[in-house]
């Protein structure tokens, strides 16, 4: 099954130099994840369609990619959105 993209509320850290660091997820539920660590960060495709500034985290142990859509946005505005399973039905983190 192919990743589908979940929009999330996020809460992030800014830096003076700009850098921007995730610190937790809040998801479609209302349910909040705190992202325990960055493990990369770059620019990259999403398997589920779009692009922008991948962050591979772990949450919980697991790791995640988490993406930033900045001015690739379909929408035009910059969001926020976690690939997650293969389901449009049942969303999992």
């Amino acid at each position: 099954m192919h990743p589908v993209r979940v929009y999330v509320e996020l809460r992030v850290v800014i830096g003076a130099d700009g850098t921007m660091t995730p610190a937790h997820i809040k998801w479609k539920d209302g349910r909040i994840y705190e992202i325990d660590r960055v493990l990369d960060v770059r620019r990259a495709a999403s398997e589920a369609g779009s692009m922008g500034v991948r962050y591979t985290v772990k949450i919980m142990g697991r790791v995640r990619r988490l993406f930033f859509e900045d001015s690739w946005s379909e929408t035009g505005r910059a969001r926020w959105f976690v690939e997650s399973g293969g389901s449009t039905v049942n969303y999992e983190l």
